[in-house]
């Protein structure tokens, strides 16, 4: 069992910044990719990055790529999100998830991940 739980969305304007967390507890962690997706209103839950759990490999959806990154630090467990030059379409709730690392790391389907976090809402205004 993993446990998640985000954090640091909230509101900010067009051009912003945010970086969320996510905070993992459970066993066996190291084994696990961990990766963020976002909901807007109406529409499906979508990949946003995945990093696996050494840092080494991170992968991410064309949208957000060259504004947003994604980190984790290994020690407290944490899995970041920094986004830069939020857009009005960023607006969404944000979610952590982890699935079982199978060392493809650009897999981007909700089926595949096992764990989620409750969300985080983040809204950019223009």
């Amino acid at each position: 069992q993993v446990q998640l739980v985000e954090s640091g969305g909230g509101l900010v304007q067009a051009g912003g910044s945010l970086r969320l967390s996510c905070a993992a507890s459970g066993r066996d962690l190291r084994r696990y990719v961990m990766g963020w997706f976002r909901q807007a209103p109406g529409k499906e839950r979508e990949f946003v990055a995945a990093i696996n759990w050494s840092g080494s490999n991170t992968y991410y959806t064309d949208s957000v790529k060259g504004r947003s990154t994604i980190s984790r630090d290994s020690a407290k467990n944490t899995v970041y999100l920094q986004m830069n030059s939020l857009k009005p379409e960023d607006t969404a709730v944000y979610f952590c998830a982890a699935r079982w690392d199978t060392l493809i790391l650009a897999v981007t389907t909700t089926q595949s991940y096992s764990y989620w976090g409750q969300g985080t809402q983040v809204t950019v205004s223009s």
